[in-house]
């Protein structure tokens, strides 16, 4: 697979959502964003606050722009805060959040996308990227 499809990119999309059904998480926003950090596919539930799709997307940007999953940007905002805010400030319109929920997208490697979701804990939002990941025939890379 050469780019993320837009097929697989919904299948991350129905299944994410699946699971947070399954795992009774709260509603949640989910946004795929292809490898050049276009959006590919996005859906929020009924119920999400306001900004959930904004801060979705955001993961996912901060991990395709940093190349790392969005837990090991929380990690690096610890140790180096000031590079962090820094790079949200050139990270393009959707910005960056640093904390768990943005999951790079793999196939041998190479970087297709990033799945970032919002709505439950950064854990749980986590949790329910890698399983639409996973069920696309892909690889999550959470960072961890």
């Amino acid at each position: 697979m050469s780019d993320l499809t837009l097929d697989a990119a919904q299948t991350i999309v129905a299944t994410a959502l699946a699971t947070a059904r399954s795992l009774a998480l709260k509603p949640l926003a989910v946004v795929v964003l292809d490898a050049r950090g276009a959006l590919k596919a996005a859906s929020v539930e009924d119920g999400t606050s306001l900004k959930r799709a904004e801060i979705a997307a955001a993961k996912a940007n901060g991990a395709l722009a940093l190349g790392i999953g969005s837990r090991a940007i929380a990690t690096r905002a610890e140790a180096q805060a000031y590079f962090v805010a820094a790079v949200n400030h050139v990270a393009g319109p959707f910005g960056l959040v640093p904390v768990p929920g943005g999951v790079l997208i793999r196939h041998q490697g190479r970087i297709l996308g990033a799945v970032g979701i919002s709505g439950d804990t950064s854990d749980n939002d986590e949790t329910a990227a890698v399983s639409g990941i996973e069920a696309a025939g892909l690889q999550a890379d959470t960072g961890a």
